[in-house]
């Protein structure tokens, strides 16, 4: 795996698999990333891209700063890697504390797509990334009506992935910022949290009347569906052995810490393969021939289910069945000395 250090912003970006000459993954903008997190992200794009079928290597690009400085930093940021963009050895857009807007200066004069159209004043990356998560999760449980959800962050994707799931019939009892988490196990109104989100931001949960607990304390909450939408590692063996849900649907990559997965297993707890439940935005970028959001919502229901179906009946668990899926595509397409060394794991 290497690791290209940035000369115009204090960064870098994790190559997976330094041979391949496509690459693709998303850039981050937080003060305290590392270089670790960068190369399990890619990893997780490799894993993510070998599900799908898609002979790309996975990637993660990282920029150090903070949210007041983005539009400089993301300027500084684009320049730097245009060559790489023009050439294909690194495709990029939207990740954590970043936004497409950032992105305009990479992208070609007149460059269109169902990918480019916002759908209901939001970014159809976004909505496609949380609606996948909600498909994987009803994919797991036969139905979501009725059921619970708690969903870690409230951003640009955890916010889609509680709309989708309210649309299926689940409620929304529980959710998290960085300013800490609440809770109602008789359901949280979603469409106010929009709105509490636009003015207040993070501080949103200080706004709703209920107790403001720990961002951490949402891992306590009972619920039928857990949605980790954050930073990796935060389902750890400790966590695993403690968490009350019945299914794990990561809106985040590698949310599970090694050996999570077989605890939760041996609970009885779905731990669904993070790379397969978010990867919609994804098969919106590749699939260039659908033309309306409809028909891509569609199309990402249709092979996120199936995705999700053929993961489960993996005997050692579908977080194990995804990998297997993955892991067989790549055994076709590369040589056994370019193989990723294992699974995206914290």
């Amino acid at each position: 795996m290497g690791l290209l250090q940035l000369k115009n912003v204090d960064g870098f970006i994790a190559f997976d698999l330094d041979d391949c000459r496509v690459n693709a993954g998303g850039t981050r903008l937080a003060p305290d990333v590392s270089a670790g997190e960068a190369r399990l992200l890619a990893r997780a794009m490799t894993y993510k891209f070998a599900a799908l079928g898609l002979e790309m290597g996975g990637a993660k690009a990282v920029v150090r700063g903070h949210a007041e400085d983005r539009v400089e930093l993301m300027r500084r940021y684009c320049e730097e890697i245009r060559p790489l963009v023009e050439s294909v050895r690194f495709l990029t857009g939207p990740d954590l504390g970043t936004f497409e807007a950032d992105f305009a200066p990479l992208r070609r004069p007149g460059e269109t797509g169902v990918m480019s159209q916002p759908m209901d004043g939001i970014s159809f990356e976004d909505v496609l990334t949380g609606f996948g998560v909600v498909i994987a999760a009803e994919a797991a449980l036969g139905s979501l009506h009725g059921r619970s959800v708690a969903i870690e962050g409230f951003g640009k994707v955890g916010g889609g992935a509680a709309r989708e799931a309210v649309r299926r019939g689940a409620k929304v009892v529980a959710l998290s910022t960085l300013a800490g988490s609440v809770a109602n196990a008789g359901g949280i109104d979603v469409e106010e949290l929009w709105r509490l989100r636009a003015s207040h931001g993070d501080e949103l949960v200080r706004h709703l009347g209920l107790e403001v607990r720990s961002p951490a304390a949402l891992f306590d909450v009972e619920a039928d569906v857990l949605v980790p939408g954050a930073r990796t590692g935060v389902i750890d063996a400790e966590r695993a052995r403690r968490v009350a849900v019945r299914v794990i649907a990561p809106a985040a990559n590698v949310p599970y810490v090694a050996g999570a997965p077989e605890v939760l297993g041996e609970r009885g707890i779905l731990a669904l393969p993070d790379f397969i439940c978010n990867a919609g935005a994804v098969l919106g970028y590749v699939s260039t021939s659908v033309t309306t959001h409809r028909e891509m919502l569609d199309l990402v229901e249709r092979r996120i289910a199936d995705l999700i179906a053929t993961a489960m009946k993996h005997p050692r668990g579908a977080f194990a069945g995804g990998c297997a899926l993955a892991e067989e595509f790549l055994g076709r397409w590369r040589e056994p000395s370019g193989l990723p060394a294992g699974p995206p794991l914290a």
